[in-house]
């Protein structure tokens, strides 16, 4: 498995996501032996091993007031809620929000696109509880961040989630992501001008907004795909669907309580 790169350098609201994403590690450090299980994982089943687990671990730590505390707040700095964003799906004031950060090579987050994500957009995102924003952290280069800018130039015609679920259909990698094989998933995805697609899977925008997402990734700690968010709690690795709905329930048990109280 590529190596991850390094971090790039921090401005001054990274260092603000830097310095959560340090309280967090101390706090809830088993996360990220959760997510170094997730690499391990993945990288044991690209290579074509069977038998062994069939997503990584989420571990999650027994809570208390301050965990919650610094929870909310590590949503308040890590949700958009930005109107219109194509890379988004569901009401903008929706009560619970889940992040993802994905590469489009990652096998286990096209197995959260395929399996899991369609469930919680029937149950959750369609009764106006859930919101997902998507972050494009590119870990296995040149190949996923063509198709990372691909994926934000559908979307600057509509379409950014019709072609994301195309890249997922199956898992893809190297020459599966060259502009010629993005350029026919993109008119297969209903992408009507593939003149400007090109384009704009070339511009300083695509790039901007890829490094964008990689960068937050990066602030918070972020080292294998996928890794939530959900209202600022981490889930790691392709779980299976009940956990995912049981922490959107959850959320939203909580979004409830707030909102009571703070009547």
């Amino acid at each position: 498995m590529p190596s991850s790169p390094p971090p790039p350098s921090a401005a001054s609201p990274a260092r603000k996501l830097a310095a959560i994403g340090a309280v967090i590690a101390l706090v809830v450090a088993v996360v990220a032996i959760a997510v170094a299980v997730g690499k391990a994982v993945e990288g044991g089943r690209d290579a074509g091993r069977t038998g062994g687990p069939e997503a990584a671990v989420s571990v999650q730590p027994q809570e208390d007031a301050a965990q919650q505390k610094m929870f909310d707040r590590l949503a308040r700095q890590t949700t958009r809620r930005e109107h219109g964003d194509p890379l988004a799906v569901g009401r903008q004031d929706a009560p619970v929000v889940l992040v993802e950060y994905a590469d489009y090579q990652c096998s286990f987050c096209g197995r959260f696109t395929r399996e899991t994500q369609p469930e919680l957009i029937k149950k959750y995102v369609d009764a106006g509880t859930l919101r997902i924003e998507f972050r494009n952290f590119t870990l296995y280069g040149a190949d996923s961040e063509r198709a990372a800018r691909a994926s934000w130039a559908a979307g600057r015609q509509g379409r950014f989630w019709q072609l994301h679920d195309e890249l997922y259909a199956k898992t893809r990698k190297g020459d599966a992501l060259a502009e010629d094989e993005l350029v026919r998933m993109a008119r297969a995805s209903g992408v009507t001008d593939l003149g400007r697609f090109r384009t704009d899977l070339h511009s300083a925008a695509a790039d901007r907004a890829v490094k964008r997402d990689q960068d937050e990734g990066y602030e918070l700690g972020v080292q294998s795909t996928p890794s939530f968010l959900i209202n600022g709690r981490p889930v790691s690795g392709a779980q299976p669907t009940e956990v995912f709905t049981q922490a959107v329930e959850d959320a939203a048990a909580r979004a409830a309580k707030n909102r009571a109280a703070a009547k």
